[in-house]
C-alpha cells in the first residue's frame, strides 16, 4: 500500500524559516517533488528532485530560497523528501502537498508536471504572516 506521509507545515511570521518532510513507502519511487496551492489557485510545482544523483528543478520564486532534499532506504522500503523553506514570505502561503512516481525508472529524471505524478500526500498548510 502505497502512503505519502507529509509533516512540518504550520504559521510563520515574514522572513521566518520551516522545514517540510514526507516520507513515501510502498513502492520504489523514482522522481518526487513538492507542489502547492493557494486558495483559489492552480496547483503547482515548486521543486522536484530525481531518485539519485541530486537532479533538481524550481520554481524561479523560491530560488535561492528554499531547497529540497532526499533520503532514499536502503532497501527502497521508505523514501524521504525534505523541503527548507528559508525567508519566507506572505506569498508563500499554500498547502503545499509531496508527489512521487514510480513510473520514469531513471535515477536523473526530474517530473516537473503534476501530471507525471500518482501518488499525493495529504497536504500541509503553511501560513506566512506579514
Amino acid at each position: 500500500q502505497v502512503q505519502l506521509v507529509e509533516s512540518g507545515g504550520g504559521g510563520v511570521q515574514e522572513g521566518g524559516s520551516l522545514r517540510l518532510s514526507c516520507t513515501a513507502s510502498g513502492r520504489t519511487f523514482y522522481g518526487m517533488a513538492w507542489f502547492r496551492q493557494a486558495r483559489g489557485k492552480e496547483r503547482e510545482l515548486v521543486a522536484a528532485i530525481s531518485r539519485s544523483f541530486g537532479m533538481t528543478k524550481y520554481q524561479d520564486s523560491v530560488k535561492g530560497r528554499f531547497t529540497i532534499s532526499r533520503d532514499n532506504a536502503r532497501d527502497n522500503a521508505k523514501h524521504t523528501v525534505y523541503l527548507q523553506m528559508n525567508s519566507l514570505k506572505p506569498e508563500d502561503t499554500a498547502v503545499y502537498y509531496c508527489a512521487a512516481e514510480a513510473r520514469s525508472g531513471s535515477l536523473r529524471y526530474v517530473p516537473m508536471r503534476k501530471e507525471e505524478y500518482p501518488f499525493w500526500g495529504q497536504g500541509t498548510q503553511v501560513t506566512v504572516s506579514s
